[in-house]
């Protein structure tokens, strides 16, 4: 998984940065934009899955997560309800199916 990943990388790197005096000295100077590459790729900021097929607004939270991960889910569906997302993906499908209709209804009045 992409968490699984980024676990793997930060292992690594504290492997990398603890390696010696030069590493370490590297580290410190890295240590600010690290920090924010951290907080930018934390899993919890991108918590919850949204299920689509149904006629109302389900986003699944991650089991593992904590409170700032359940509370980012529930901004997704928040903003989701704000937005009238279902009401977009209705529209989006309707649009679509009517793309992909009107070739053939052009070629039946051409026979």
């Amino acid at each position: 998984t992409g968490e699984g990943a980024l676990k793997l990388v930060g292992e690594l790197l504290k492997k990398v940065f603890t390696s010696g005096p030069l590493a370490r000295a590297g580290y410190v100077l890295a240590r600010g934009g690290l920090q924010r590459l951290k907080e930018w790729l934390d899993p919890r900021r991108y918590n919850g899955a949204v299920l689509l097929g149904l006629n109302g607004v389900v986003v699944k939270s991650h089991g593992g997560t904590d409170a700032e991960g359940f509370a980012h889910a529930v901004d997704v569906a928040l903003d989701m309800i704000t937005h009238d997302f279902n009401q977009m993906i209705i529209e989006g499908l309707a649009a679509l199916d009517q793309a992909i209709l009107a070739p053939e209804a052009g070629a039946v009045s051409n026979v």
